[in-house]
């Protein structure tokens, strides 16, 4: 299998990178090699994520610029052997177009069971080039009516796209918070509003944050972490139930 997954969001704040690094490193627990791919141009924080920050000299936009091997824009993480990053450049200036970016994931996929795209948020031009290459997609979003309608907008882009497999990550969802803010009767009516089938529900857990922003997955651990392992067997096409229901 080489399977190509773009993680996307119709608005930022959604924690999206979160999910990235969080399935890529369920996938891994799995006996799976992942490679993540930072598309987000001028904003890269998989790096730090990963805490490879320090050994990054080339990015994706040196690999297909021929300043580099695409082998060597690839980095692996210090806490577990079979993740993968290749970064985004720092200048927002360095967008790599659709095609050549198709291009090179097709080169780089064949070494690896899964490729995980980090999308910029919103459904600009980095969007469409990290969505170029990708066999199907999970839409990240926030249970609130503007992060809702970012989710649907890019539901029908991917669509436009040609990309028909899409799965729903709810993410930082909170029973308390979602009930006091009242747009919704349920996750059910966020769900049919999407127009997505639910892949995942992501409680809202500072431990979470707290491991991934330093650096740490694959050595930390905490109970938000089971929803990833849930999540990364759904992705690989096994029937299980939530992990958290909310």
């Amino acid at each position: 299998m080489n399977d190509v997954i773009v993680v996307a969001s119709g608005k930022g704040g959604t924690g999206k990178s979160t999910v990235c690094v969080g399935l890529a490193v369920a996938l891994v627990k799995q006996n799976k090699r992942v490679l993540l791919i930072d598309c987000d141009c001028g904003m890269r924080g998989l790096d730090l994520m990963l805490d490879v920050e320090q050994e990054i000299l080339f990015d994706c936009a040196d690999a297909v610029c021929g300043n580099c091997k695409p082998a060597e824009a690839v980095y692996r993480s210090k806490n577990l052997e079979e993740l993968y990053l290749m970064a985004a450049p720092f200048d927002s200036d360095n967008e790599i177009s659709p095609s050549v970016f198709k291009q090179l994931v097709d080169e780089l996929k064949a070494h690896y069971d899964y490729v995980i795209i980090d999308s910029p948020a919103g459904i600009g031009s980095g969007f469409v080039t990290a969505a170029a290459p990708a066999d199907r997609a999970l839409i990240v979003t926030i249970a609130e009516p503007t992060s809702l309608r970012g989710a649907i907008k890019i539901r029908r882009k991917l669509i436009d796209l040609n990309i028909q497999n899409i799965r729903l990550v709810i993410n930082r969802f909170e029973r308390k918070h979602f009930e006091e803010l009242d747009c919704y009767r349920d996750l059910d009516e966020v769900i049919d509003i999407s127009g997505t089938q639910l892949i995942a529900l992501i409680p809202m857990d500072f431990r979470l944050s707290s491991i991934i922003q330093n650096g740490l997955s694959g050595q930390s651990w905490c109970p938000a972490m089971n929803i990833f392992d849930c999540l990364a067997k759904r992705v690989e096409g096994y029937i299980v139930p939530l992990a958290f229901r909310g």
